[in-house]
């Protein structure tokens, strides 16, 4: 622990006009407690038969000046180091921080664990719902009818998931049947999805775009009219699952032969996805 003595606060305009009067003999050193350069300069006096004294008054206005020039805190931070004035603005200072900092690291705390108790993980999402991470890994492997079959149980489980209802919806375009395509696609869109580009742009949805009705689909905002806001009729449904039993033999058939000519290593990424679009453009 210290043991220094804290002195009363010197002043800077004080210093200055000491030092214009007395700072041929030194007195603004005596003032700031320099009491080393003071007898220093008291003893060169005498040595020189104050000779010197000239040049010590000189200094002395020079000083004054460079006192006057000086801010009050740097003046402060050079000669009021140790008078008990900054050592208590000092400690309030310091003590103000400190309160600042642990309030914000109190706020910051807070509110990390609101967010994580509000959201849930990726990891806790997938263990609630497992169909969707088996469906994605179904569909792009292209078992396209295993992957509506997931995703399916998936809706099951969470009806107003955007990925899902996205994810089946493509699936649906890949095997050509557009009713359900376009269910999906309107209820993800209903749900909050917002990359319309995506919708547009996407090959997997190719052919629900070259259909005659995507253009009022997309005046719509990507959504369905009013009287085809519920999913497909049952007949609808039966007549899309006899087309499913012709079209997809041949269509699945011819996309995992593609599959394993590309793990066989006979065709690079590049060819694999070029002959699969043309595949499903067909």
């Amino acid at each position: 622990m210290s043991t220094r003595k804290y002195q009363p606060r010197r002043n800077r305009t004080t210093a200055a006009a000491i030092s214009f009067i007395l700072g041929a003999v030194g007195g603004q050193r005596f003032y700031l407690r320099q009491r080393g350069p003071a007898f220093f300069m008291i003893f060169m006096l005498i040595a020189t038969s104050f000779k010197i004294a000239p040049i010590f008054f000189i200094f002395g206005i020079f000083e004054a000046v460079r006192f006057l020039s000086m801010s009050d805190q740097e003046f402060d931070r050079r000669y009021n180091r140790y008078s008990s004035k900054n050592r208590k603005d000092d400690y309030l200072e310091q003590r103000r921080e400190r309160q600042v900092q642990k309030s914000r690291n109190r706020t910051s705390t807070r509110t990390r664990r609101e967010k994580r108790a509000s959201t849930p993980t990726r990891s806790s999402a997938l263990k609630a719902n497992p169909f969707k991470n088996s469906g994605i890994k179904k569909y792009k492997d292209y078992d396209l009818e295993g992957a509506i079959e997931d995703f399916a149980q998936g809706l099951s489980i969470n009806p107003n998931d955007i990925a899902l209802h996205f994810n089946i919806a493509c699936a649906y375009s890949m095997t050509e049947i557009k009713d359900k395509a376009y269910y999906h696609l309107s209820k993800a869109v209903e749900f909050g999805f917002k990359d319309f580009e995506r919708i547009k742009t996407k090959d997997d949805l190719a052919f629900v775009r070259i259909q005659p009705e995507f253009d009022e689909f997309e005046a719509n905002g990507f959504k369905l009219g009013a009287r085809s806001e519920s999913q497909p009729s049952k007949a609808s449904q039966e007549q899309s699952d006899e087309e499913l039993v012709i079209t997809d033999d041949v269509l699945l058939s011819q996309l995992n032969k593609l599959a394993e000519l590309r793990k066989k290593g006979l065709l690079s990424t590049e060819e694999f996805n070029l002959e699969r679009k043309k595949l499903l453009r067909r």
